[in-house]
């Protein structure tokens, strides 16, 4: 059994490195999409300022996307340092979903944005701006693939355990790429993104307004940004609903400790909107609850359970004891591969595998623990509740809020009255933050709220980790939390200085 020790470390480290990495993810997305819509309109109306504003925008989105790309790099080379038996374990789905990402996203998204940046002079209007929509679609291309990977590990369909190779294999392409978890994770997470770039626009622009500079210009990319920006606030509060629903299907648990929902309630049941969760005693002091709510988004439904936090665990010990079944019959299977008998009681109990796996933290070996350790076990699939409860309801409550913001900024620019509210002006630049803080709570609560599994329901996360020391896994973790930092802090200084120059210094400059 490896050091948990080492464990921890080591989803610290992939953790940080993630959410450092998803500060310019959003904004990449955001902005790339932008920039198309105001180039094209710059192709049909033929007017400069337009092209303009898609070449001062642009200079943003070059830092934030060189910025993204070295941060992302990394990432990927963590699934072979400390994440090796993840990458053994399921490398053949996994990694072909990294790969397709590489070849059909990223290098497509890399060569067109280098024609976007030195192609103004050397290409057509029509092929320049083919060539920006190709970054939009590339950048997109991008956040799909990894997002249908990631999708996979929170509902691993279109593959299976073979018992002879001891390892998961692909046998549905077509199950993975239209898992329906994936799907709903794509346009929630892009259209937050979205979001971001809108938010990013908006606030800049305000601050021109407020400074009396670059009217014109501050004037149109607010437009652009307002009725971008509510079309993506709509789009993330009714796709994050449709996440609600995949998550009562695929993961109970996750939404259950969301909901602080610790016994099963009547269908259709409440959805808490305040409330202490108390994770020693099993229950959520001074709550409020808004009666069928939950039960409506997360089954549509007046009449089915959503089963609640104790019943799971109670679940969860039947599942490891059937996982233990199967886990016998790999063993003898191992020994004779022949053993037919064998192989029928794994078949039968193969979907219970990963539960019987989570005893490794209590027993070695496995097939020798006692109901306690069973029981300890199965608690062990309760995440940290008040953590999840809090991280998403203030997620939740900035996406409302930018449903309010953007369809007042979206009135005032149909009026044309942008510039006649100063204090809506100064809560645009304001509110800069929210996004990101938005996104990152998102992240946490899709990869906290599937613990303790790596793969939901197959492998436990401290079974994924390679067996590495302590000293190097701090080594490399403090290494990249003062390298990210730094870049981090490079990034806000770069764009601080162009923004602060201005389109016209800045053109100019370039």
């Amino acid at each position: 059994m490896l050091d948990f020790d080492v464990v921890q470390l080591s989803r610290l480290q992939f953790g940080l490195t993630a959410m450092y990495h998803f500060l310019f993810v959003p904004l990449t997305l955001g902005l790339s999409l932008l920039l198309a819509i105001m180039e094209s309109v710059y192709v049909m109306t033929g007017r400069a300022i337009w092209k303009r504003m898609t070449k001062f925008w642009g200079i943003l989105f070059g830092i934030n996307f060189a910025m993204g790309v070295a941060t992302g790099i990394t990432l990927e080379f963590q699934f072979g340092t400390n994440w090796a038996y993840y990458s053994h374990y399921v490398g053949d789905i996994f990694g072909s979903l990294l790969a397709i990402e590489g070849l059909m996203a990223f290098f497509l998204e890399a060569t067109f944005i280098g024609l976007f940046f030195f192609g103004w002079d050397k290409l057509s209007k029509v092929g320049h701006l083919t060539a920006t929509w190709m970054v939009a679609i590339g950048s997109n291309f991008s956040a799909l693939w990894i997002l249908i990977a990631n999708g996979w590990m929170q509902n691993p369909v279109g593959a299976t355990f073979n018992p002879d190779t001891m390892r998961m294999e692909l046998t549905s392409f077509y199950e993975i790429f239209f898992n329906p978890v994936a799907q709903s994770k794509v346009v929630h997470t892009v259209s937050a993104g979205y979001v971001t770039g809108a938010v990013f626009v908006f606030a800049v622009s305000a601050y021109y307004l407020l400074k009396g500079r670059h009217i014109e210009f501050a004037k149109r990319s607010m437009t652009v940004a307002a009725s971008f920006g509510l079309a993506a606030a709509l789009s993330v509060v009714v796709l994050g609903d449709e996440s609600g629903y995949t998550a009562s299907q695929n993961q109970k648990m996750k939404l259950a400790a969301i909901e602080a929902m610790w016994e099963t309630e009547p269908a259709p049941a409440g959805f808490c909107v305040f409330g202490f969760p108390d994770m020693n005693h099993h229950k959520t002091h001074f709550e409020v609850k808004v009666p069928w709510v939950l039960g409506l988004i997360a089954t549509r439904s007046l009449d089915q359970q959503i089963p609640g936090i104790l019943d799971l665990v109670k679940d969860a010990e039947g599942r490891i004891q059937n996982g233990l079944i199967a886990y016998q019959a790999l063993k003898d299977l191992k020994t004779n591969k022949n053993n037919q008998q064998a192989r029928q009681l794994y078949k039968i109990h193969s979907k219970d595998l990963g539960y019987a796996l989570l005893l490794k933290r209590y027993h070695e070996p496995i097939l020798g623990a006692n109901i306690e350790q069973i029981k300890q076990a199965a608690t062990s699939t309760i995440p940290n509740v008040p953590w999840l409860f809090w991280s998403f309801r203030i997620m939740v409550g900035i996406g409302l809020f930018f449903i309010a913001f953007f369809g007042i900024a979206f009135y005032l620019s149909a009026k044309r009255r942008l510039d006649a509210h100063p204090m809506f002006l100064k809560l645009a630049v304001m509110i800069l933050p929210l996004p990101w803080i938005a996104a990152e709570l998102g992240w946490f609560v899709a990869e906290h709220g599937r613990q303790p599994w790596a793969i939901e329901g197959v492998l436990p996360t401290f079974c994924a980790a390679s067996a590495l020391d302590v000293g190097p896994v701090w080594f490399t973790l403090i290494g990249f939390v003062v390298f990210y930092t730094t870049l981090a802090i490079v990034d806000v200084f770069l764009m601080q200085k162009y923004i602060k120059l201005g389109p016209v210094k800045t053109l100019l400059k370039g």
